[in-house]
């Protein structure tokens, strides 16, 4: 009997403690001072998404094989490369109660990783694959919210927009692909209720690296062939990374360095020197300078072989 009573207590305790989340969002969303990134989230999801803080999402309302796969696949090379740097963040973060999530524009979980030990819980809270966590379906959450804002967020507990996802902690950073396009998010989120809010800026670091590295190896890997420039950038806004032909016409830019630059895809249409964007070229155009610079490169692969030189060049060793 005393069970049965204070299993009721908790459950009428949880409700209480529900409500009250509920009516703070409905008063901050709907408040005239809802200038705050998390308000105009919880706005967003309020209003514009006519979601209820206290109804769950759809328990387990997963996609199917198909819908999973075209999510998947939508990320192509993204999600390759991904997968190793999952697997580090996993190894550093499983003993935390923290899963690791990758998903696609939309907010669908393509891929996760996790210790095992609270995968129970995970899919209970519907951290899995093919899951569905964008703003307009769960309201402000680590995955997508940083969807919509396009920058790192962190939502920790009663922050989220839902009371049934207010015992979960989220940190998400968006990952942009070789074209500077929102690719998707890498997110890791936690189920320890015991989790310290000292230890969230380290989970935001972690992931935002990972994404960064996420986005430089594909960035590498799209010009291949190219060279590319890198170019000193402080904080979180990714890498800035320029790839440049043989010419050294600018091909291809990171989203940080096209913000840096002012680039847009009409910048790629008719391809300028980088040097040009990087204020290095010279004051006028030299072409004797260029053309004793390329026969001095001639000559050095040549090992100062003049004859060797002329001949690569496919020009007589007299006109060297």
């Amino acid at each position: 009997m005393l069970a049965v009573i204070a299993t009721a207590e908790a459950a009428a305790t949880g409700a209480a403690g529900m409500a009250d989340h509920a009516d703070r969002v409905r008063k901050t969303a709907l408040g005239r001072a809802a200038a705050s990134p998390l308000a105009a989230s919880w706005r967003r999801s309020l209003v514009t998404h006519g979601l209820d803080p206290d109804r769950p999402a759809a328990p387990r309302q997963r996609a199917s094989e198909i819908e999973w796969k075209r999510a998947h696949d939508s990320l192509g090379r993204i999600a390759a490369i991904a997968a190793p740097v999952m697997d580090r963040l996993i190894l550093a973060m499983g003993q935390a109660g923290c899963c690791v999530l990758l998903t696609d524009a939309t907010g669908l979980v393509v891929a996760r990783r996790s210790g095992g030990a609270d995968d129970r819980t995970f899919e209970a809270w519907n951290l899995w694959t093919g899951a569905d966590w964008s703003e307009q379906s769960q309201g402000t959450n680590g995955i997508g919210t940083c969807l919509v804002e396009r920058r790192p967020v962190v939502i920790h507990r009663d922050q989220h927009f839902r009371s049934s996802n207010g015992a979960m902690s989220c940190v998400g950073a968006p990952i942009f692909d070789h074209e500077g396009e929102l690719a998707g998010v890498l997110d890791t989120s936690s189920c320890r209720t015991d989790l310290a809010e000292t230890f969230l800026p380290l989970l935001r670091d972690a992931v935002g690296d990972a994404a960064r590295r996420i986005e430089a190896e594909n960035f590498h890997a799209a010009h291949a062939s190219r060279r590319i420039i890198v170019r000193p950038g402080e904080g979180a806004g990714g890498p800035v990374l320029l790839a440049v032909d043989r010419d050294d016409l600018l091909v291809g830019a990171t989203r940080r360095a096209r913000r840096l630059y002012g680039l847009t895809a009409e910048s790629f249409l008719n391809p300028r020197p980088v040097g040009d964007l990087l204020g290095e070229a010279d004051a006028a155009p030299d072409l004797d300078a260029a053309e004793r610079a390329e026969l001095r490169r001639a000559l050095a692969r040549a090992g100062g072989c003049a004859a060797r030189a002329a001949r690569n060049l496919g020009i007589a060793r007299a006109s060297l």
